[in-house]
């Protein structure tokens, strides 16, 4: 059979048609599912075409790769203005995707909508919930019984309004996703922060809030500030001990955890072939702590790879067709380049408290010693999201076997998290896991367990000064173990179980020698795994709930004398006056008040809780410095006023004990800076500016009270 591209060409010349005319009849031809679990939700590759190709000829110059997905993905991409950080573009999602934690408050709010089924295709997934304590199974079954009323809610609201359910044990949402849903071109929104895991396969997979989820599963519109591309050109390749993990340590050492705000990060260059699919997930996970939008690798053919063996290869062969939408055109502009050529690039380590401060792993034992930093390595803990693939745990057994085989174990505590049942069980049959075990390990739950703070720690007392070394994301104060005096630092897991070996921050694995059980020296090698099973992956248990196709007697279950769940009621309308003597102060008393804080504010936090219980709670504006973006947009669902200083300076003209008065509402417009009155004790006031991002959309939820109230005035218009 003649290629696709010529049977386009011929196609062209006999019906005098434009290109995506032609690809939407083959491609609804082949009508591929986007996933086995939803075989009559088709991928639109023949749309994305039709509307990259709309936005192109408009905008007169080539395109990033982010820029074709996202404009891609645009409801009218002919009328819809388009500025890099500048407008907001109203996009269609392909799919959703909910963890537990955030999946309640989602579902709520979904619920009070009215609507009777989802929109797109959506998921929940049950991986926030259970602690680390005793071992994997034991874990899993005391989570099952403490959190049995969230599991039925989740399941029960997912039957009944279309939503897939994957229970408790069945994995990490983003590897679940990587392995099921993500694919070359999607645009997938997650109510949490890691989702652009995803872009290791090519998706522009993007973190939001709960509200955000509700208004794709209702079918409206979301609205995303045009994002701003950086683009990070790889050379060179990666080679002995340099991972994938380290390019993103050293991104996050160059950007800092804010240098990301509002943009979309976007790998390039030759050096990305030398990339796993799963090394380039860790990549674009971690793009999450340097404050991206999201993160994404151009599809290639380790992508490929990692389709056919995730039995999708009828997805492979689609995206091979439409390659050229795949990946950025020659020429494109980036707002920022960096460059890292991979060749040089060494083993990085980073922290302790921020996942910004990088070192060389050669170098970190001689700054911790100059920091006061405990060099002692108390925990050792590989997986999380970010890095628990088969590759992963491939390259940790590589590590751990050397060791065995010189009769040594590991000095610290070790644990491990498979990403998912799939990766759990396909690691005890090809007996990774065993080995981990042997070297001193503890195989945990298929969960996010200590690297969200879900870890019942007993080896310390809270205020014990420690380190502990992960294979993790997130390193900031108290993240992992609500220890304050807990230095964690993040690391690829091929690190830390060298590390974990040697029990120590001043152990290189690259020029420093183990003294092995017979008392001789050596040097381990650099690990080397393949980077998919040679069989095929062992599946484990089966864990999907499917919706019914028939939900009208599907009751929810949430008690009314729950002390976890609660039916929504809505907030109040703005009453159309100022905002006038906001205290400022956080309490339970009735009064309103307003919150004042510094740069970033809200970093890390997909949670819808940060935004609801201020607002409960009375307040209705929150002043600072900058904001986290996903922060900013809860806020602004909730009702509340997100504002930002017109000068940072003004920051240190209020005092905790001044009350605010927030002037400007009656004509509040996009654009348009409010007033702010600052009363202090003494009877003087003056008065400064603030700025807000606030559309036209966003204004209607303030006035109506929150987004959700606004979307059931539309429904009754």
């Amino acid at each position: 059979m003649a290629p696709y591209s010529l049977l386009v060409t011929r196609l062209q010349k006999a019906l005098g048609v434009r290109q995506y005319h032609v690809a939407s009849v083959l491609c609804q031809r082949a009508k591929v599912a986007m996933s086995h679990f939803e075989p009559n939700e088709y991928i639109r590759y023949d749309l994305l075409e039709k509307n990259i190709n709309i936005v192109r000829k408009r905008l007169n110059r080539p395109l990033t790769l982010s820029e074709k997905i996202v404009y891609g993905h645009l409801d009218d991409p002919a009328n819809q203005e388009v500025e890099r950080g500048e407008t907001y573009l109203r996009l269609r999602p392909d799919r959703v995707a909910m963890q537990d934690a955030t999946a309640q408050m989602a579902m709520l709010q979904f619920i009070s909508s009215g609507l009777p089924k989802v929109a797109v295709p959506s998921t929940i997934h049950c991986d926030h919930l259970i602690e680390a304590q005793l071992g994997g199974e034991k874990d899993l079954r005391r989570a099952k019984d403490i959190n049995q009323e969230v599991y039925n809610f989740l399941a029960t609201a997912g039957a009944k309004y279309g939503v897939g359910f994957w229970r408790p044990g069945s994995g990490i949402i983003h590897q679940i996703i990587l392995e099921n849903y993500a694919y070359p071109g999607v645009l997938l929104i997650g109510t949490d922060s890691h989702t652009p895991n995803g872009g290791g396969l090519g998706g522009i997979c993007i973190g939001v809030g709960g509200a955000d989820a509700v208004d794709v599963m209702a079918g409206i519109p979301w609205e995303l500030k045009c994002p701003k591309v950086i683009g990070v050109k790889l050379t060179g390749s990666l080679s002995g001990w340099t991972s994938p993990k380290d390019v993103i340590l050293k991104v996050a050492g160059i950007l800092t955890v804010k240098g990301g705000t509002g943009a979309i990060v976007e790998y390039h260059g030759p050096g990305v072939d030398s990339i796993s699919c799963t090394g380039m997930a860790t990549i674009c996970n971690m793009g999450a702590e340097i404050g991206a939008t999201t993160s994404v690798f151009p599809y290639n053919h380790r992508m490929k790879k990692y389709l056919d063996k995730t039995g999708r290869a009828d997805i492979a062969h689609l995206a091979d067709e439409f390659k050229d939408h795949l990946v950025p055109d020659p020429g494109c502009h980036y707002d920022q380049l960096i460059e890292i050529n991979l060749s040089e690039l060494k083993p990085h380590i980073n922290g302790p408290f921020t996942p910004d401060l990088a070192h060389p792993v050669a170098e970190v034992g001689t700054v911790a010693e100059k920091e006061g930093w405990p060099l002692d390595i108390r925990v050792g803990l590989i997986g999380s999201c970010t890095n628990s693939s088969y590759e992963d745990m491939g390259r940790s057994a590589a590590v751990a076997k050397q060791a065995l085989a010189h009769g040594l174990k590991c000095k610290s505590q070790f644990t491990i998290t498979p990403g998912s049942e799939q990766i759990r069980a396909t690691i005890e049959r090809d007996g990774y896991a065993q080995i981990l075990r042997d070297v001193g390990g503890i195989v945990l739950a298929n969960a996010c367990g200590p690297c969200i703070g879900q870890w019942d720690r007993k080896d310390i007392k809270k205020g014990e000064k420690n380190t502990i070394v992960t294979s993790y994301n997130r390193n900031f104060t108290g993240r992992n173990d609500a220890n304050p005096e807990t230095h964690a630092f993040v690391t690829s897991p091929e690190i830390v179980t060298a590390l974990a070996i040697a029990g120590t921050l001043k152990f290189n694995p690259e020029t420093d020698f183990l003294t092995g059980k017979d008392g001789k020296k050596f040097k381990l090698e650099a690990p080397d795994a393949d980077e998919l099973p040679r069989a095929e992956f062992d599946p484990g248990q089966d864990t999907y709930q499917h919706p019914p196709k028939d939900s009208s007697g599907q009751r929810v279950d949430v008690s009314p004398t729950s002390q976890r769940l609660q039916l929504l009621e809505p907030f109040d309308k703005w009453d159309g006056k100022d905002l006038e003597d906001l205290q400022i102060l956080i309490k339970k008393h009735g009064i309103r008040w307003v919150v004042v804080g510094d740069e970033n504010y809200g970093e890390g936090s997909s949670r819808e809780h940060a935004a609801l219980e201020p607002r409960h709670l009375g307040g209705r504006a929150i002043i600072t410095k900058s904001f986290a973006r996903i922060h900013e947009t809860n806020l602004k669902k909730q009702g509340l006023l997100p504002l930002t200083f017109a000068d940072p300076a003004d920051y240190n003209k209020i005092h905790p004990v001044d009350k605010l008065t927030i002037q400007g509402l009656k004509d509040f417009a996009p654009g348009k800076p409010l007033k702010c009155v600052i009363k202090h004790p003494n009877g003087t006031q003056e008065t400064i500016l603030l700025n807000h991002t606030f559309n036209e959309t966003q204004i209607e939820w303030f006035r109506a009270g929150s987004a959700l109230n606004r979307m059931k005035e539309l429904q009754h218009q």
